[in-house]
């Protein structure tokens, strides 16, 4: 049998000396899958979810809900799959979803998302001195979902460090950095507090370049985490593209697989003026290839070919698109899936040119029904190209707040099944 991995209390903050088990999502015996949530632990900060790092059966439950530990000491105890093996440190010095910096690979020369959004920040510090990294506990904690660990510890504490807890104050400080002559990448822990940073990046950011008769730019990347499905809740799990499509100067992008993560946003960081950078924290532990070069902003992707109906999307959607695509085929529809890659700008020309193709078009997007992209993408496919419209449609989140309950959480956000059942519902 397969020896058995210890699962820790995670540091995810330098001042943090003990957190609080909240409430175990699996229970000894439960098979769990890489990725999936498997424990609500309470810190100092926040109550986060942290999900498994491989494929197995918990074994043991050591900490019980309620009940609190150091950080490092072990909390419980998992059976991994044949074959498995933990991605990096034993499991007991870190978050269960993380991996220290740079050892997430696997030896076909994979990596998972967040490795690949590491890689990009490591080799653009080290590329561009003008480069600078902060955020609140990205540095000595190597932050909440694991992504920057290391970084801290290689280029010190001028060029990667850690902030107090104030959104408006970081985007403050980074659009102050970049228009004195550095290019500043800042995070902002979840995307739902991106609207405390608003004024920054409204009226100041976006219009430096405009200001000042586009002589001079402002290079700011705000790194944030989004999406739901993690049991985050309403305030920790929201998908915030929608507030921001309407900002004229900022780009948006928005990765689905470790490729692009890694490309987009080498490219955000070598951009001249702002990017917000949104990173799906169920895509966290996928794996894939990556390149060295950037990829550029703005140009869409054809995931998958097909004939019959486009989908659209952007993020997790993307995979949710691409499942429902395979349960298409067995009942003879043949979909063809766009990766946006990037909502502002967005590359009408891939999406037309599918349209063209299949005559129907559907749009995903995990947000509310009313006010998001998704219905300004149909609006401009319409606009270009009613002639080739047989339909369109989108698929969204109902417009209310996110639930915390992992049944009504799931049935809440528009999946492969929903997908698979609407465009089977309009042939």
């Amino acid at each position: 049998m397969s020896e058995l991995i210890d699962i820790g209390m995670p540091r995810l903050s330098d001042s943090m000396e003990e957190a609080t088990v909240q409430t175990w999502l699996k229970k000894p015996g439960d098979r769990v899958s890489r990725g999936e949530p498997l424990v609500e632990v309470e810190t100092d900060k926040a109550t986060v979810v942290y999900e498994s790092e491989l494929d197995g059966m918990l074994e043991e439950i050591v900490v019980a809900e309620g009940q609190t530990a150091e950080l490092g000491a072990l909390i419980a105890r998992l059976r991994p799959e044949a074959g498995e093996q933990p991605a990096a440190a034993p499991a007991a010095t870190k978050p269960a979803d993380a991996t220290a910096g740079g050892t997430n690979r696997r030896e076909d020369g994979e990596v998972e998302f967040r490795e690949a959004v590491r890689q990009a920040l490591d080799e653009e510090l080290e590329r561009d001195e003008r480069v600078i990294f902060f955020g609140e506990d990205v540095a000595v904690a190597g932050g909440v979902f694991a992504v920057t660990t290391g970084l801290h510890e290689k280029y010190g504490p001028k060029r990667v460090f850690d902030t107090p807890i104030s959104e408006l104050a970081l985007t403050g400080a980074a659009y102050g950095a970049a228009i004195t002559g550095l290019r500043p990448v800042v995070e902002i822990m979840f995307g739902d507090f991106l609207a405390l940073s608003m004024d920054s990046i409204i009226n100041q950011m976006t219009k430096y370049w405009f200001l000042t008769g586009e002589r001079y730019g402002c290079p700011v990347v705000i790194r944030s985490v989004v999406g739901a499905g993690g049991r985050f809740g309403a305030i920790h799990s929201q998908m915030p593209a929608s507030w921001l499509m309407g900002i004229t100067g900022l780009k948006i992008a928005a990765p689905a697989t470790s490729a692009d993560a890694k490309g987009l946003l080498k490219a955000a960081i070598r951009d001249d003026n702002p990017v917000v950078f949104l990173e799906h924290k169920r895509l966290y532990p996928l794996k894939g290839g990556v390149e060295s070069e950037p990829v550029p902003l703005g140009r869409a992707r054809v995931a998958r070919e097909g004939t019959d109906v486009t989908l659209v999307s952007a993020m997790k959607g993307v995979h949710d698109c691409l499942e429902a695509a395979d349960r298409l085929a067995t009942e003879g529809v043949s979909a063809e899936v766009i990766d946006l890659r990037t909502l502002r700008p967005l590359d009408l020309e891939t999406v037309m040119a599918s349209v063209v193709k299949t005559n129907r078009i559907a749009v995903v997007e995990e947000g509310p029904l009313t006010g998001g992209w998704a219905g300004e993408v149909l609006a401009l496919v319409t606009e270009e190209g009613l002639g080739d419209l047989d339909d369109a449609w989108r698929i969204t989140t109902p417009n209310s707040p996110i639930p915390y309950s992992p049944p009504l959480e799931d049935v809440f956000l528009p999946g492969a099944d929903r997908i698979t059942a609407d465009v089977l519902g309009r042939r």
